[in-house]
């Protein structure tokens, strides 16, 4: 069994491995905003601080920025709560923080707006600039009153908004080839779209989002499958843009920006190369220490060290865990409680063979008499553990949410390499070799 874990752990932590059969899952290593560098933002609710936010609001508010990330093409950012009405977003890898930023923090409120009273001519010179329309923006209580007129502008009639929408993608014009946004409607949307459409053929239907005008295709027949499509002088990125924001739908509540942090790709290549540094200095120091002070037993303590590595950074692929620095420190750390194991393991044993025993019952009541404190301390730490996770998931403290998720994983994965690996390869090699030099084998 420990052959058939470590093989398949060997498998999957080759660099370009094709996967598991029958598993659909992409196995490689990812590494955080600190690693690779990238942008981490924290948007808070811009509203009045009085003004009570329901946390309804702030997880749907907070679904649906993780949905405009990961639509953005980025990898494993990360989109979290913080306290009642703050998220904190880190997008490791990306380039163009602002362009990011800006479609994270829209609102994405699309309206088709009734121009019938302009002709075309006149609503071709509305396109970019800002209207008021009889839907309000969207806030956390959902505010459909109609809002009053200024001096002379004129307030125009929406006739529905995104709501309606069932499906958004890019597609290309048939005949330019220009990029434009095809949409679907749902049902409802439809049938308001068909009898809009059927009564006003030859007049002006805009396309409005956040109270911008951004196209204004006249109606050339009735739509009446829910179907259309919306033009303008649109690039790849901006279509791309406008379809993310509407596939997931308007925010319940405005968000602003409140604090940016750039990372830059050297800073993470140079504190993942000090971190590998350190971790091979630190990991030879520990295997001399085991091999001249506990010698044989100290030799099979590496091997199972190696085995929990290969098995626990199989993990960190499979699962996927995101390696930032902190994870890495927690484990490295958990590796501390493998060792402690075989420590508390050795020792007993050695202590066993001072008090005159056999080496057989040696290797079996050293392994019995430690094995108390080894599942006691790794439960004190793996409620530890527990609890940093907790607090890191509350309060948007990613830092030590990733240092408690490796550690517990790498203390699980240690007692494995304790319980399986240790005890039965010592049994194996003792049974094989037969040693009776125990001062020399054995360290004594």
């Amino acid at each position: 069994m420990i052959l058939v874990i470590i093989l398949i752990a060997v498998w999957i932590d080759l660099p370009n491995t094709p996967g598991i059969p029958g598993i659909d899952r992409k196995i490689e290593t990812r590494l955080g905003l600190d690693l690779v560098g990238g942008v981490q933002a924290l948007l808070e609710a811009d509203l009045p601080a009085e003004q009570e936010i329901s946390s309804e609001a702030m997880q749907t508010a907070r679904t649906i920025v993780e949905n405009r990330v990961n639509a953005l093409g980025t990898t494993e950012a990360l989109v979290q709560q913080a306290g009642d009405r703050r998220i904190v977003v880190e997008i490791p890898g990306e380039t163009d923080p602002e362009t990011a930023l800006a479609t994270l923090k829209q609102t994405g409120l699309l309206e088709f707006v009734d121009f019938s009273s302009l002709s075309a001519q006149e609503a071709i010179t509305l396109v970019g600039t800002k209207i008021q329309t009889d839907f309000a923006t969207e806030s956390s209580v959902q505010s459909t009153q109609p809002i009053s007129p200024t001096q002379e502008s004129p307030v125009y009639h929406s006739v529905m908004t995104g709501s309606a929408l069932k499906t958004v993608s890019v597609t290309s014009a048939q005949l330019t080839n220009e990029p434009e946004v095809a949409f679907e409607l749902t049902a409802d949307g439809a049938q308001t779209f068909k009898n809009f459409t059927t009564a006003n053929v030859g007049r002006v239907l805009a396309i409005v989002l956040d109270k911008e005008v951004i196209s204004t295709p006249t109606i050339n027949e009735p739509i009446t499958d829910g179907q259309g499509v919306i033009q303008g002088n649109f690039t790849i990125e901006s279509a791309n843009t406008l379809a993310v924001q509407l596939r997931y739908g308007s925010l319940p509540i405005p968000l602003k920006i409140v604090e940016t942090r750039t990372v830059g790709p050297t800073l993470g290549q140079d504190s993942l190369r000090k971190s590998m540094l350190a971790g091979i200095i630190g990991v030879s120091i520990v295997v001399l220490f085991m091999a001249l002070y506990y010698r044989l037993p100290g030799l099979v303590a590496i091997f199972a060290i190696f085995v929990y590595a290969l098995v626990a950074f199989a993990l960190f692929r499979f699962i996927p865990i995101t390696l930032t620095l902190p994870g890495i420190a927690g484990f490295l750390l958990s590796t501390g409680s493998a060792l402690d194991a075989n420590i508390l393991i050795f020792e007993r044993l050695k202590e066993e063979l001072r008090g005159g025993q056999t080496l057989r019952q040696a290797v079996k009541l050293g392994w019995e008499r430690a094995w108390p404190s080894i599942r006691d301390s790794n439960i004190a730490t793996l409620i530890t553990c527990a609890i940093l996770f907790w607090f890191g998931n509350t309060f948007g403290a990613t830092i030590v949410k990733g240092f408690s998720l490796t550690l517990a994983l790498g203390v699980a994965v240690s007692l494995f390499s304790a319980i399986l690996v240790t005890r039965t390869v010592l049994s194996l090699v003792i049974e094989y070799l037969k040693p009776t030099n125990f001062p020399r084998w054995f360290g004594i």
